[in-house]
């Protein structure tokens, strides 16, 4: 059954890239606009860990070894990383599921202990990668239920949400269908609606479109982004899909054999050769061409999303037509 969580404010998102010590910070010129955004965050960060170490009992080295990080209300956040990289180690001590080896981790300035996990649970909901972990009532409605009735809400204010997460998720209609009959993607859909439910401020989703066809990965990341802009919620994402993380992040941070690497724009992260050799990641499909051309001999800038691909392209056209004389 899906993991508590309560009450988000719903502010405008937010951006801001801070130095951390031990990784780098990756920054270019910013826009007017990104400018704006970064100059109005104050305040305390909802999210900050804090020299985090944590080891598994079976190995002889740290799993995470001091990462710094800070995370600020409204931003969209990918964890980029390799299978290994600790990126599910990372999140799950962001609502207390992991106890640090050493360091700390703070939800909206408070460091998470055993008096206020729950606390932190309400406010950080987290939706695991298979959501047969987490998805486990004999129906999709008992299941987004079984949060908000764990917060001790009235029986109508439960109802009411769990028709909004439905809503908000596209499964209305669904409410009966028991969640085994259901596809990969829309068990996903049915863990993110139980976290909606308890209206968290941030959630955390660990590889979100892992094992899921083109469309469903597609929806998936609508959704994100509808959450985000339409109701002010905080989205963190791990993923090890580099296509995925242009469409989705504001801000990314890149995570290699437990330690972080870099904090920056996709875009900064992306144009950093030495830094996706180092964490064993590539380039994007669509930078990849770019890349091609660039060693062909092509006066282009490489791009990482297929919007800003295209306006490249059709100025590389027009640039060449230019210079043959053709109007």
């Amino acid at each position: 059954m899906s993991i508590s969580n309560p009450p988000h404010n719903s502010d405008e998102a937010k951006n801001i890239p801070e130095e951390m010590a031990g990784r780098r910070n990756l920054k270019t010129e910013a826009s007017p606009e990104k400018a704006d955004k970064a100059s109005e965050i104050s305040g305390t960060p909802i999210l900050e860990v804090r020299d985090l170490c944590h080891r598994y009992p079976h190995l002889e080295s740290n799993a995470l070894d001091k990462i710094n990080l800070k995370i600020f209300k409204g931003e969209r956040v990918a964890v980029l990383g390799a299978n290994g990289a600790g990126k599910s180690t990372l999140f799950k001590h962001l609502n207390g599921i992991l106890r640090p080896l050493s360091g700390e981790v703070l939800v909206k300035g408070e460091k998470v202990t055993k008096k206020n996990v729950r606390m932190c649970r309400e406010a950080v909901g987290i939706v695991f990668q298979d959501p047969d972990d987490q998805v486990l009532a004999p129906s999709v409605e008992e299941d987004i239920a079984f949060g908000p009735i764990n917060m001790g809400l009235s029986r109508e204010e439960v109802e009411n949400r769990v028709k909004e997460a439905l809503e908000m998720v596209g499964l209305t209609g669904f409410e009966e269908r028991a969640p085994h009959h259901l596809s990969g993607g829309q068990k996903k859909l049915v863990a993110i609606a139980g976290i909606l439910a308890m209206r968290p401020e941030v959630i955390v989703l660990d590889e979100p479109t892992a094992g899921l066809d083109p469309l469903s990965s597609a929806r998936i990341l609508e959704l994100i982004l509808k959450m985000n802009r339409e109701l002010g919620i905080t989205m963190l994402l791990s993923t090890h899909d580099v296509d995925v993380v242009p469409y989705f992040a504001e801000r990314v941070f890149v995570l290699h054999h437990g330690r972080l690497e870099a904090d920056g724009s996709p875009g900064d992260i992306f144009n950093d050769p030495e830094l996706l050799r180092k964490a064993h990641l590539r380039l994007p499909r669509v930078a990849e061409v770019f890349e091609m051309l660039q060693q062909e001999g092509v006066n282009v800038s490489i791009q990482i999303t297929a919007e800003t691909a295209r306006d490249e392209i059709l100025r590389v056209i027009g640039s060449g037509q230019k210079t043959a004389g053709i109007e």
